[in-house]
């Protein structure tokens, strides 16, 4: 962690992006210890959102790429399965990509829309909107709270 804070903004960006891929990591930290210590706020936003919403298309990309037998290896899941899944996928289409953010699944989501091949151009502008609102809730926590606490 402390290695993303010695690298300021290009931190923010190396942690928000694998933050977005299947590599659990925290990216909020590096976020709030950045505008606690004066980053300028719209620019944090800015590059967090961008390296975030990069990952996701990484993991999106990712998803593109796989095959029925690879996703029957790695997960279990026969084809009946992944017929079920796809029609709740197929009900969302591209606004499920607003939840990317969302911890844990958010992942799965990128994943799955890139698997389905769900149009990547709306994708990613629900992928983009769901990154930037959370970075924007989560600056605008950590600032009232420092505010509050100090």
């Amino acid at each position: 962690m402390e290695n993303f804070l010695e690298l300021g903004l290009l931190g923010l960006f190396i942690s928000s992006f694998i933050a977005a891929t299947i590599i659990p990591f925290s990216s909020e930290l590096v976020l709030s210890i950045l505008l606690a210590n004066q980053y300028p706020l719209a620019t944090c936003l800015i590059i967090a959102t961008l390296g975030n919403w990069l990952g996701g298309i990484s993991s999106y990309g990712l998803g593109r790429l796989g095959e029925w037998t690879y996703i029957k290896y790695f997960t279990g899941l026969n084809k009946t399965k992944i017929g079920k899944v796809k029609e709740k996928v197929d009900k969302w289409k591209s606004p499920l990509a607003f939840f990317c953010w969302l911890p844990l699944v958010g992942d799965v989501f990128a994943v799955g829309l890139g698997f389905y091949k769900i149009n990547f151009f709306k994708v990613s502008l629900w992928m983009f909107i769901g990154k930037m609102i959370r970075y924007l809730v989560w600056a605008l926590i950590t600032i009232l709270g420092y505010n509050f606490f100090f």
